[in-house]
């Protein structure tokens, strides 16, 4: 079992980021597989032909990629603790991959060669200038799927910050975190299991413990550049929109775009985090919030500048009785 130990003064200091290198690098890594998850099948299906074309003509992406997508430990050198919070710069996360010599890309390799499944290639390793060839695969992959749905992805991970910076007002980081990964979980009181692999313990110091959530998939890595140390883990809610098939009872009753809207806030959100997610625009989403407001199935609570969006319990009956 390895354990994110905390010291006294590490909670204190723990905080939530978002990072596009992470997310990107959970993107590239359930495009490498051939078999995804039901809330990834469409993405997967449009982008991986275009992603095999890709590594195929590349040494060295064809080489990490398949590395990152079977090995239980990542490279440290992929992997920077995003420092940058919730306004995280892909820019600067590249340039803190691409700082390393070929050395110590090589060194961290190694180590994920030791934890991955299956035999990998190590023929890409030869080359030179390792640090800047993988940060540049990252930003092309990056450009290449990521990006465009960058906006929906990012509402998502707003998202679930909320909902845990939430739970972490109210009732503290013993249940913000429960839950995070399939096996985190307090042990004592001052450490978070992070892992069922006999690793070392990881030694968290005054820097505190940054959680990074992540859309496309289940897993769950660190990221660790003493002394700052990251968790990423699964976001809530990452699948995208359920067709319903058949008469569909709520779309009946209040509209296509405001049942949508009902349905999306089962996860409190704000108006531009709904237009976000659901590809609508502003004006569009302010207009069906007013009318859901004005029945009272849904209500609105200031959290700062913005207005945050939940559903009342009039309207959580509501999607019961029509079993939305």
């Amino acid at each position: 079992m390895t354990l994110l130990r905390l010291g006294p003064a590490a909670l204190s200091r723990s905080r939530f980021a978002i990072s596009p290198l992470a997310e990107t690098l959970s993107a590239l890594m359930a495009l490498h597989r051939p078999t995804p998850p039901p809330w990834l099948a469409d993405w997967h299906a449009r982008n991986r032909p275009a992603y095999l074309d890709w590594i195929a003509a590349d040494d060295v992406a064809a080489g990490l990629l398949s590395l990152i997508s079977a090995t239980k430990w990542l490279p440290d050198t992929v992997t920077p603790p995003p420092t940058g919070g919730m306004r995280t710069r892909l820019a600067d996360e590249l340039a803190a991959v691409a700082a390393h010599d070929d050395t110590t890309v090589r060194a961290t390799v190694a180590d994920a060669l030791a934890a991955a499944h299956g035999p990998q290639t190590t023929a890409w390793l030869d080359a030179d200038g390792l640090a800047p060839r993988v940060a540049g695969i990252v930003e092309d992959g990056w450009t290449r799927f990521v990006a465009p749905d960058w906006p929906r992805r990012r509402a998502i991970l707003e998202r679930d910050v909320m909902h845990r910076a939430g739970i972490l007002a109210a009732f503290g980081w013993r249940q913000a975190v429960e839950g995070m990964t399939r096996r985190s979980t307090w042990i004592g009181e001052d450490a978070i299991r992070f892992s069922d692999q006999a690793w070392p313990d990881r030694h968290i110091s005054g820097e505190g413990l940054i959680f990074v959530p992540h859309t496309a998939d289940s897993g769950s890595w660190t990221c660790e550049r003493p002394p700052h140390f990251a968790l990423v883990y699964p976001a809530r809610g990452p699948a995208a929109e359920v067709d319903h098939c058949g008469p569909d009872p709520l779309s009946g009753l209040l509209g296509a775009g405001r049942a949508r809207i009902m349905r999306e806030l089962t996860r409190p959100a704000t108006s531009s985090q709904l237009a976000r997610s659901l590809e609508l625009s502003l004006g569009t989403v302010s207009a069906h919030v007013a009318v859901l407001r004005e029945s009272g199935v849904i209500a609105g609570a200031r959290a700062g500048r913005s207005v945050v969006y939940a559903l009342t319990e009039r309207g959580e009956r509501l999607l019961k009785v029509l079993g939305a």
